[in-house]
């Protein structure tokens, strides 16, 4: 069985740039219309290289705590496309701290994004999922979600809430044929990792039996198995790609 995507509508938040962009260059790959959404204009480029080779993408300005924002770009896409039926719940930000210097407004901003964006999402497109008796949802989580990391407490904790959103949605919907699934990357190869000191990047890679940082691709390639029907008998799972960091 292939990673077929061909007649699929897929929504990608956070697709701008990192893993976002690379994981909806993957779906399209596959076959999927994508619809790429990041704040502002910032997913126009993600589009236009998916169009460039081939493929069929539309992007759209998200702000994934505005539950305005959120409805209505999911009318947007029902109304162009008429159904949704993978959603990828990447859109995320870091705002590192020790816990006893970290400001309140720093750990809101990450829950909000990270957290509160993913339910925002997840809650928009379920409805017309459930009207068609299937669908996809994923959600992006990490590494630090599982193991914890010192100096991202609200990192960790938005990742790790995902895991627990994700099982507990795997349960309300698999009735419907939904399945909910999570892929836990490691330390990837990202401008949001590129920003942890050198040091601090030194020795989380050292961890990595593998011994290489992982590529945005090899998270996306992931998504695409999660998405295809090759998945269909997975929910409820966190698929980690971390080169072993985490076992």
């Amino acid at each position: 069985m292939s990673f077929d995507l061909s007649g699929r509508i897929a929504l990608v938040t956070g697709a701008s740039r990192g893993i976002g962009r690379a994981t909806a260059i993957a779906l399209a790959e596959g076959g999927a219309t994508v619809v790429a959404a990041a704040r502002g204009q910032h997913a126009d480029e993600t589009a236009q290289a998916i169009t460039a080779a081939g493929g069929t993408a539309l992007a759209l300005p998200l702000e994934v705590t505005d539950p305005a924002s959120v409805t209505a770009l999911v009318d947007t896409v029902l109304e162009r496309f008429g159904r949704i039926d993978v959603l990828v719940n990447n859109a995320g930000i870091t705002r590192d701290q020790l816990l006893l210097r970290m400001k309140r407004d720093d750990w809101d901003a990450v829950l909000a994004t990270n957290l509160g964006g993913a339910f925002q999402c997840t809650q928009a497109v379920i409805k017309p999922m459930m009207k068609q008796r299937a669908g996809r949802l994923i959600f992006i989580s990490s590494v630090v979600g599982q193991t914890g990391n010192a100096g991202q407490a609200n990192y960790a904790a938005s990742k790790a809430g995902l895991i627990g959103f994700a099982k507990s949605l795997a349960r309300e919907l698999a009735s419907r044929q939904i399945t909910v699934n999570v892929v836990a990357p490691g330390l990837i190869d990202t401008d949001m990792t590129r920003a942890i000191s050198a040091e601090a990047h030194a020795s989380w890679a050292a961890q990595v039996p593998l011994g290489r940082l992982g590529a945005p691709e090899d998270v996306a390639a992931a998504v695409r198995f999660l998405a295809s029907d090759a998945a269909g008998y997975i929910t409820g799972q966190v698929l980690a790609v971390n080169g072993g960091m985490y076992m």
